[in-house]
């Protein structure tokens, strides 16, 4: 499992105004990265975070919550969405038993533009394209250079259905680069996230393990 670094996670540089880029690439400039510096925690809590939108799905009133912090750079994360995460959607989020959200860890630049892909088109396709992204982790995540990266990532949001300008609109919004952020070390820090992937569920912290110890413990939660 992956540790989280807070103090890196909270890094941000801001020049004349706005995020650095970190130079061109072929299909114009990297995205906005808040991976250089260091912010403090109150810098940190100064960020309205209230406009991140949280992704859930399943029945708003399911009688368990299941929350997961995952990075889309964590090999294990990839391997619970690949399948756990399938067995649990099928058995308890589509069945109205259990809402899921899902809220993302930043361990680099490269999942925080992972994330601003997955959040590009929102809600509604959301969880649509976090599956292409975990299930092609692999190969964007080991494209090269940081050029190459995006690039890969930007395939996926096509892929999609989202449109270059709106992709490079999402991937250049500093400001949400920088809310994500905060957000993130937010809640990782509310609920004790050390690594992912990590779950609370119904306001409990459990760890990463195999689909029957989960059934176990949700089928607990029902029925008490």
């Amino acid at each position: 499992m992956a540790r989280v670094m807070f103090g890196v996670v909270a890094a941000v540089a801001v020049v004349a105004g706005g995020y650095a880029l970190m130079g061109p690439s072929a299909t114009g400039s990297l995205p906005a990265n808040p991976f250089v510096g260091a912010a403090t925690a109150q810098e940190a809590a100064e960020v309205d975070t209230s406009t991140i939108t949280e992704m859930v799905m399943g029945a708003e009133d399911a009688p368990v919550t299941l929350i997961e912090y995952a990075s889309y750079t964590c090999p294990h994360c990839a391997n619970f969405h690949a399948g756990p995460y399938k067995q649990l959607k099928a058995d308890y989020i589509d069945t109205g038993k259990v809402k899921f959200i899902y809220r993302e860890v930043y361990f680099d630049r490269y999942g925080l533009w992972a994330s601003m892909i997955a959040r590009c088109a929102g809600p509604e396709k959301f969880f649509g394209i976090s599956d292409l992204i975990y299930k092609g982790q692999s190969d964007w995540s080991r494209a090269g250079g940081a050029s190459e990266i995006v690039d890969e990532l930007r395939k996926i949001g096509r892929l999609a259905g989202i449109e270059n300008e709106q992709l490079e609109a999402c991937l250049q919004d500093g400001a949400k680069a920088q809310t994500l952020v905060s957000w993130y070390q937010e809640n990782a820090e509310k609920d004790g996230i050390e690594s992912t992937p990590s779950f609370i569920l119904n306001g409990k912290a459990i760890s990463n393990q195999a689909y029957d110890s989960f059934k176990a413990l949700i089928d607990a939660e029902l029925e008490g």
